[in-house]
Order: C-alpha cells, then sequence, then structure tokens
C-alpha cells in the first residue's frame, strides 16, 4: 500500500471538534477534518467547493475524493495545553461595539465579549496517509504534490498556527504505516529506555502492526468527519477512532536540529563523515 508522511509540529495547534464562539476547544491530537481541510487547502479547494456538489479544485482533486483518504498519527509529543484568554470590544461607544445578528450595536454595559481558545503548545504528531479504491495511487499522489506545493499556505487547524520546519516527510511511500511503526524518527530525546508511543487511525490496526501494551483495544468516537465544509454550513459525521500503545524500536531523534539532522539520516541516508 503506498502512502505520503508528513509532520505537525510547530510552537501552537488547534483541533475543535465541538468549538463555538466562546469557547474554542481542542482535540488532544489532529481531527479528521482538520487533516481534511489542511489538504484541500492545499488542494486549493475553495470553501464554495467543499461539498459533494461541486467540482475539483486547483490541483484537479474534487472534495469527496478525499472521504476516501485514511489517517494514521503517531503522537511524538503530546504538547502542552494552553487557554488563551480574549476580550472583545470592551470600553468602546456603542457605535463601535461588536454588531450584533440583527445589524444592531450591543449595549455598552453588555459590549464586552469574552472567548477562551485553547491550543497545544510545543506538540508533534506524525501522520501516514493511505488510500483505498479506484485510482487511489493518482489520489494519493495529488495529496502528496499539493502538500509539498500548496496552493494556500497551510496551517495546523487555525490559520493563527503554522507548521514548522518540515511537513512533507515522504509521498509515493510503499509501506507507509511501517514507516511510521519503525523507521521515522521520534520527535523526543533519546531516554535509554525503550519508549512507549500513542497512535490513532480512523481504521482499525492491521493485526500484529501495533499491539496495545493494555488488555483491551481503546476505541472512541468523534464528530469530525467532514461532510461538507461550505463556510456557513458545515456538517460532520461521527465516526470510531481506534487508539493504541506500542513499544518504538527505531530511533529517538531529540528537539531542534538534532532532531532535523536525525530526519535527514532518515530521507537520505547517513552523510559521509558518519560513514566514513
Amino acid at each position: 500500500m503506498t502512502g505520503v508522511l508528513f509532520q505537525l509540529g510547530g510552537p501552537m495547534q488547534s483541533w475543535g471538534e465541538h468549538s463555538d464562539f466562546a469557547d474554542r476547544d481542542t482535540t488532544a491530537h489532529p481531527t479528521r477534518s482538520g487533516l481534511i481541510g489542511l489538504i484541500a487547502s492545499a488542494s486549493g479547494i475553495t470553501r464554495d467547493h467543499a461539498c459533494g456538489e461541486a467540482g475539483p479544485g486547483a490541483a484537479g482533486i474534487p472534495f469527496t475524493d478525499l472521504a476516501r483518504l485514511r489517517f494514521t498519527l503517531r503522537v511524538d509529543r503530546p504538547g502542552v495545553r494552553l487557554r488563551d484568554y480574549h476580550t472583545i470590544g470592551g470600553g468602546y461607544p456603542r457605535h463601535r461595539t461588536v454588531p450584533t445578528a440583527s445589524g444592531t450595536r450591543r449595549r455598552v454595559e453588555l459590549a464586552t465579549v469574552v472567548t477562551n481558545r485553547h491550543y497545544l503548545a510545543d506538540a508533534v504528531f506524525t501522520v501516514a496517509v493511505t488510500a483505498e479504491g479506484p485510482g487511489h495511487e493518482e489520489l494519493l499522489a495529488g495529496c502528496g504534490s499539493a502538500l509539498r506545493r500548496p496552493y494556500w499556505p497551510p496551517h495546523m487547524g487555525r490559520r493563527s498556527c503554522p507548521p514548522g520546519a518540515v511537513l512533507v516527510l515522504r509521498t509515493d511511500v510503499d509501506d507507509p504505516l511501517t514507516e511510521l511503526f519503525t523507521r521515522v524518527p521520534l520527535a523526543r530525546p533519546d531516554s535509554g529506555m525503550t519508549p512507549h508511543v500513542h497512535y490513532a487511525s480512523d481504521t482499525p490496526f492491521p493485526p500484529g502492526e501495533a499491539e496495545t501494551t493494555s488488555p483491551q483495544a481503546a476505541v472512541t468516537t468523534l464528530n469530525d468527519d467532514p461532510v461538507r465544509l461550505t463556510a456557513r454550513d458545515r456538517r460532520y459525521r461521527q465516526r470510531p477512532v481506534y487508539a493504541t500503545v506500542r513499544p518504538f524500536t527505531g530511533p529517538c531523534g531529540g528537539y531542534g536540529t538534532d532532531y532535523l539532522a536525525a530526519l535527514d539520516t532518515y530521507l537520505n541516508g547517513p552523510s559521509t563523515e558518519e560513514t566514513s
């Protein structure tokens, strides 16, 4: 099975499931809707075209084809949860306060709107993308090309959260799950002990590929499978989330430039100095 490997790491990211204006939450890892939205944006699919009735985007990929994508992600670092406290519209005269749905302005004594926005700080997730069905190789090749040359700048859940130095690791990977489980360097320091790493997928793990350290396999649900992502009519359906923990036998790359060096070795092989 061919696929694509990419990585989501940066100062902050946020993956909402039940967000509203006053309280914008984040899940513990990227959502399916967020990942599909990332690829749709890179492919040049506009909000008006993010539905089943519309044609393809700039990269020639229809939004409906993205429903065939399957994501398996590895939690390299879970990050730290942050809450950003916002106030909007306070201290202004009424003609400058926040507009209401009726077209008027909020009364001065009610003008301040408080919002809370939640983020994951310093988190890193490595994602394997696969697909099934006729034409899946062309679909994955198009997604990989779009991620390498995005139509719009990519972001991790919100536009204020750009990805780090590395987004796309590899495209046209023969066995992306094996690469994810055993070869792609882990974005954390080597502790001298075999790390146990969390994984999540929207499909069951292949037998023998990701044995859990617990006798019970964790299966939950999220309301994050996008049906349409148009600006004023976003619709989602529930889908199962399969989670597991397994020992990671590949290399730990550390932080910062050490990790970039480990990625370079993984992608290009050891340097001449290392092999001499």
